[in-house]
């Protein structure tokens, strides 16, 4: 490191000492991890110890989970940082498309497993009371993998149908407004399409996929099919957006937009098309993660996207927001900080860490990892 160098990083630390405390903790943090794994623990004062004892087995499924739920946070993000690189708002009811993408598509999946086992409407409302259990449905990759795939594929297209209806009946009418308008009239759909779910679903939490029949060992290790489909429907669709995103004229229209949406105006781009094809498009992506994340997860709720919906923020602000890889790299940082550190601190926990982390990084790059307003 040059003289210029040690005083650049001199100034940034006497302007911003919390970085340098969050750079210490995290050295601490990274050697404790490195304790732990080679099983060394040294006593300190007032009983606590440093290092310990962490198998690499257990690591490993950390850092596994915290991929899945990564994924779910950036396939979601990606609408969200969609919205508001094109449309110039953050949509607030983008949580409550992934819960819509959650029902439709698992009442569809419930209504092909459990066909002849239940009644239609138990099937098709998610199991809204007592009756057939998860295991008697069957709703799993191995027993019912054609009722998978069409859930997914209903929850996108039951999430377009919404989404696309909310633009035409609230967002459209007020699109000249400005942000901050349409912002409190997207908190405003969020609350009324919640409560449309929790009124046609019913509030109670339940099950949804099958307990038995979800595993198998490959190469000797046991390995959760749900998680390995989520994975695998996941970059399936995060390469599809890059491909369109970079190959299409489409893609290139919501590039331009994105970068002066006055100039895609006046050299032809047909804006409006493109607004549509952003909703379409983050609308289908929501309404997937929703169903991805009950897929793995295993219980679905009326106020699941809700919850989501800061862990989403979260990731589309420490990527960058307007930017759809940002999203992505933020959904992966946001959900592995998630895991990760129920080795320090419990599940209580966890979540106020990955927005710790969200704060510290900003500190550093107020302007996120990918930086800047862009579709790509």
């Amino acid at each position: 490191m040059g003289q210029s160098d040690a005083i650049a990083w001199g100034t940034r630390i006497r302007e911003q000492p919390f970085l340098f405390v969050a750079v210490v903790v995290a050295v601490a943090l990274v050697l404790d991890l490195i304790a732990r794994l080679a099983g060394v623990e040294i006593a300190l004062a007032g009983g606590q110890s440093f290092g310990g004892s962490l198998s690499v087995g257990r690591f490993g499924g950390l850092v596994w989970n915290g991929i899945v739920v990564g994924l779910i946070f950036g396939l979601a993000g990606i609408g969200l940082s969609m919205t508001y690189s094109i449309l110039n708002f953050a949509n607030f009811s983008h949580g409550d498309l992934v819960t819509t993408g959650a029902f439709t598509g698992w009442g569809v999946t419930l209504l092909i497993a459990g066909w002849g086992v239940a009644d239609t409407g138990y099937l098709l409302l998610v199991r809204p009371v007592s009756g057939a259990s998860t295991n008697e449905i069957g709703a799993s990759i191995m027993h019912a993998p054609v009722g998978i795939l069409l859930g997914v594929i209903v929850a996108a297209i039951a999430t377009i149908l919404v989404t696309v209806a909310i633009d035409r009946l609230v967002y459209k009418p007020m699109r000249g407004r400005g942000g901050i308008p349409l912002l409190i009239a997207s908190i405003g759909a969020a609350l009324a399409l919640r409560y449309v779910i929790q009124l046609v679903y019913g509030s109670p939490t339940r099950g949804v996929t099958a307990t038995e029949g979800t595993s198998t060992n490959i190469l000797g290790m046991s390995v959760d099919l749900h998680e390995l489909s989520l994975v695998v429907i996941a970059v399936g669709l995060m390469l599809g957006m890059h491909f369109m995103l970079q190959r299409t004229k489409l893609g290139k229209a919501m590039r331009a937009m994105a970068d002066n949406k006055d100039l895609a105006l006046v050299t032809g781009i047909p804006t409006e098309r493109v607004v549509t094809a952003t909703w379409v498009i983050g609308g289908a992506l929501a309404g997937i993660a929703g169903y991805l994340y009950v897929l793995e997860r295993g219980t679905i709720e009326f106020n699941l996207g809700w919850f989501l919906l800061l862990f989403i923020f979260a990731a589309v602000i420490l990527g960058g927001i307007g930017s759809i890889y940002g999203a992505i790299a933020g959904g992966f940082v946001i959900g592995l900080v998630h895991e990760v550190s129920l080795i320090w601190i419990s599940s209580d926990f966890n979540a106020a860490a990955a927005f710790v982390i969200m704060i510290l990084v900003l500190l550093y790059r107020p302007q996120g990892i990918f930086s800047g307003v862009e579709t790509a």
